[in-house]
């Protein structure tokens, strides 16, 4: 008689319980999406996509640097800089704008925070150009 092979049913073991995995964790990502498209406020919404497109604009910098080119290095600094100071302020005024966040900032209202934010925008900027040369 010969011998029974165990890849068939290691396969078959193997394949149900990663399926199982991947549809839970599809489950998870779509039950956390949902919520944060109910649940945000359009404000904090429209900060997020900017927050996203300043996190992406890096990654671009980034990425186009290490592979093709860093001349001239200064620019790249800036630009890099620049994404990274502009996120730091903007993930700031999310926190200070977020509705949830209302006992950790009372003296602040949103157009204050909003003020301190152009406010740093211009200031980051300002070095930001000058750095350039």
């Amino acid at each position: 008689m010969p011998p029974k092979s165990s890849s068939t049913t290691t396969a078959s073991k193997a394949g149900p319980s990663s399926s199982s995995t991947r549809n839970s964790s599809n489950n998870v990502i779509l039950t956390l999406w949902n919520a944060y498209m109910e649940e945000t406020p359009a404000r904090l919404k429209l900060i997020d996509a900017f927050l996203f497109f300043l996190m992406l604009s890096g990654i671009i910098q980034f990425v186009y640097c290490v592979l093709i080119s860093s001349f001239p290095f200064n620019a790249f600094l800036a630009g890099f800089g620049s994404c990274v100071g502009q996120f730091v302020l903007t993930a700031s005024l999310r926190s200070q704008v977020n509705p949830s966040n209302k006992d950790e900032f009372k003296e602040v209202s949103p157009e204050r925070a909003f003020a301190d934010f152009a406010l740093g925008s211009v200031v980051l900027h300002f070095f930001v150009f000058n750095f350039l040369g």
